[in-house]
């Protein structure tokens, strides 16, 4: 099980959200690429990073803090927030970026998913984000009438290399992943899924290690290990 440890940007500061919420923002640094070098250290293969003013504003803002984590972190890095156009989901792979997450477009354009699976297999995961089991959008601000699972299997035979699950009502509120709704997820599709949101400490990741045959391929965990709940080090090797 891969363990992604979470960057957050906004206004080039390394940062958390509380349900998604900008205006409740706490702030861990000015140097995200600093952080990104910590994680490398700590035994991190991967990094979850998120443009927190892209998703808002539907295109790149913190490219310059992008691009400093990719030349300083000699891993893997996902990369979603206001990632809607072709061009963006090109160029980006195009710096190296190992995997982009497709969350807003995935509903408006679904297209757009399809054909970008279809031509950089393995690179494209699909953001499931959810308020109350209703897809949220446009950085949660929004949320449709469409369900998780609706959502998700609409992109079951398009060759999307993960789902990204997130359980927004959960998100930096410390409250433990909702490991039920999941795995539940997991199993009704056959897309790997990553868990998200409200990862508390290391008991939310021996609760989902038991569920990988099911279809869980990783989880993401930022405010517990920047509040000193949970050691990267403890993380990874419980998903062992």
């Amino acid at each position: 099980m891969i363990i992604f440890p979470a960057i957050d940007l906004k206004g080039g500061q390394v940062v958390r959200l509380a349900e998604g919420d900008m205006d409740r923002a706490t702030v861990y640094g000015d140097d995200p690429a600093a952080q990104a070098r910590g994680f490398m250290g700590a035994g991190a293969e991967w990094l979850h990073v998120v443009d927190l003013d892209g998703a808002f504003a539907g295109e790149s803002v913190n490219g310059a803090a992008v691009g400093a984590i990719l030349r300083d972190f000699a891993g893997k890095v996902q990369l979603g927030g206001g990632i809607r156009s072709r061009e963006s989901i090109e160029r980006w792979l195009s710096l190296g970026v190992a995997r982009v997450v497709i969350g807003t477009a995935a509903l408006e354009n679904p297209d757009l998913v399809r054909e970008a699976a279809r031509d950089f297999p393995g690179q494209i995961v699909v953001a499931v984000d959810a308020r109350d089991g209703m897809v949220a959008t446009r950085g949660w601000a929004d949320v449709s009438t469409v369900s998780v699972t609706e959502l998700a299997k609409r992109f079951e035979d398009a060759g999307v290399a993960a789902l990204l699950f997130t359980d927004v009502g959960r998100d930096g509120l410390l409250k433990g992943c909702n490991v039920e709704a999941t795995v539940a997820l997991a199993r009704a599709v056959a897309i790997p899924v990553i868990a998200s949101g409200g990862v508390t400490d290391v008991g939310d990741i021996i609760a989902l290690r038991p569920h990988v045959a099911d279809g869980i391929e990783g989880v993401i965990t930022g405010r517990a290990l920047y509040d000193g709940r949970l050691s990267l080090y403890e993380a990874l090797r419980a998903a062992e």
